[in-house]
């Protein structure tokens, strides 16, 4: 079994949105777990499983429609990104073998490099040290692609040495089960939220494995503090919101409420009151732990 969360930049158009989930939901041998997107991110997250195989071929479904339909030179939205298919995951449970999850996802890659845009493996998967950390292959986002694969340190792991024009680049690769956490404060002003993502992350001295950045949500007249918390087991997740809350409280900044983004392990949800946090989640979302165990157990 391999569990995939594939992140595509559309996170607006409804019937985009409605093709690319059928893309998925169409592919014999896998099962849609979740799917969820955001127009301020301008986002489309999901989930499915199934043998790595079948997971492997709904991808590249996924990724066809993306390429046809999404154009990354009209597109804009508050996350980061570098392709149209932005970042594919795989996850691999815990009767899945690393090498095993390593093939399917480099498969995968030869697929999408054959169709003309140039992959990026990046965490267990990555071919070097400067590839492993997702924001490093991402840097410069889609606008600054171009320039930076002219730098011979920054030639695509498959495809072209060149990003496509409209659907940029893919990174993929095996990882951990990551947590998503955003905190939504009430002030349309981004600079607080910024300001507690640049406390709250790993880069800047901040907690181990988190990755975060304050971005304005300008359809509610809010900012939010997005995480990303790669080893949560290490850092649990309720260590992490509370100081997002006690900065927040320190600000003078209420903090209206709080999402978990794709799927989320559940012994990550420990400590945390979904009621008094006004947590957006959905019980779908919860993921079984043989994901976790799988994964943690190679480290």
């Amino acid at each position: 079994m391999l569990l995939c969360e594939p992140n595509i930049s559309e996170g607006r158009d409804p019937d985009r949105i409605s093709r690319l989930v059928e893309s998925v939901r169409a592919s014999s041998g896998v099962e849609l777990l979740h799917a969820s997107a955001d127009p301020d991110h301008h986002r489309l997250v999901l989930a499915y499983r199934g043998e790595p195989d079948a997971v492997m071929r709904a991808t590249v479904a996924l990724a066809e429609v993306a390429f046809s339909e999404i154009d990354l030179r009209t597109h804009v939205g508050v996350h980061p990104r570098v392709g149209a298919l932005d970042v594919v995951p795989f996850v691999r449970s815990s009767n899945t073998s690393e090498a095993c999850a390593l093939e399917a996802c480099r498969e995968f890659g030869r697929e999408i490099g054959a169709r003309g845009v140039p992959v990026f493996f990046y965490e267990r998967s990555a071919t070097s040290v400067e590839r492993s950390a997702l924001p490093a292959v991402r840097a410069g986002q889609f606008e600054g692609l171009q320039e930076k694969m002219k730098d011979p340190a920054w030639k695509p792991d498959e495809g072209p040495p060149t990003p496509h024009p409209s659907a940029g680049a893919v990174i993929t690769g095996v990882r951990e089960p990551l947590v998503r956490f955003n905190v939504n404060l009430a002030s349309s002003d981004p600079s607080t939220a910024r300001n507690i993502a640049a406390i709250i992350r790993a880069s800047s001295g901040g907690l181990p494995h988190v990755r975060a950045l304050g971005i304005p949500l300008e359809r509610r007249g809010q900012s939010q503090v997005t995480i990303n918390l790669t080893r949560y087991r290490e850092t649990p997740l309720a260590l992490v919101v509370d100081r997002v809350l006690e900065e927040a409280q320190r600000a003078g900044v209420a903090v209206v409420g709080t999402e978990a983004i794709g799927l989320i392990p559940r012994d990550a949800l420990d400590g945390i009151d979904a009621e008094a946090l006004n947590l957006e989640m959905v019980e779908d979302q919860i993921v079984d732990i043989e994901f976790d165990r799988a994964a943690a157990a190679d480290r």
